[in-house]
């Protein structure tokens, strides 16, 4: 199991990193307009993907900077956002790689941000949760980008495991 979290966090970075080069080619009003995804923009959307792993991160480590908000702008300026994603993403590969395979068999507990209630639950379904949610809304960000008019952008873990950083996983 502990492989297959390292392909995700990898593969995270990977995808992040195409999604915000896609992104470094809108203006300033393109990046804040409403595309119609569920957190409105491109910059809505990107800030959301943040504000989540760091309450998962968080949850997880014990460490870091939590937001009590889901929809909270972190950052308005796309490269100082830019800058807290990929540190966030090489947060994630470091912890994960440093994760035991006991650990990730094991459980957790954590308190939730819209209920405050206290949920303990097995670690490896709350990592499959983890890498999903990034890859849901990334996908907004993905719909986001081609109604700004710019190219699709290729997402596929496939298209991961194709590439040099990729190919350990496939």
């Amino acid at each position: 199991m502990k492989q297959h979290f390292m392909m995700f966090a990898a593969y995270n970075a990977w995808a992040n990193q195409r999604i915000y080069d896609a992104a470094a080619n809108l203006t300033e009003e393109e990046l804040h307009r409403d595309t119609g995804a569920f957190f409105k923009s491109l910059m809505g959307t990107l800030n959301h993907v943040l504000v989540a792993d760091r309450i998962w991160m968080k949850r997880f480590t014990g460490e870091g900077d939590a937001p009590s908000q889901l929809d909270a702008m972190l950052y308005q300026n796309f490269e100082k956002l830019r800058a807290a994603r990929e540190a966030e993403d090489a947060r994630i590969l470091a912890w994960i790689d440093g994760l035991s395979a006991q650990a990730v068999t094991g459980r957790f507990s954590y308190m939730t941000v819209t209920d405050m209630r206290t949920i303990s639950q097995r670690l490896a379904p709350a990592l499959a949760h983890f890498f999903n949610h990034q890859t849901h809304h990334r996908g907004q960000a993905h719909m986001g980008l081609t109604v700004l008019g710019q190219p699709s952008v290729q997402l596929d873990l496939v298209a991961f495991q194709r590439t040099e950083e990729g190919r350990a996983f496939a």
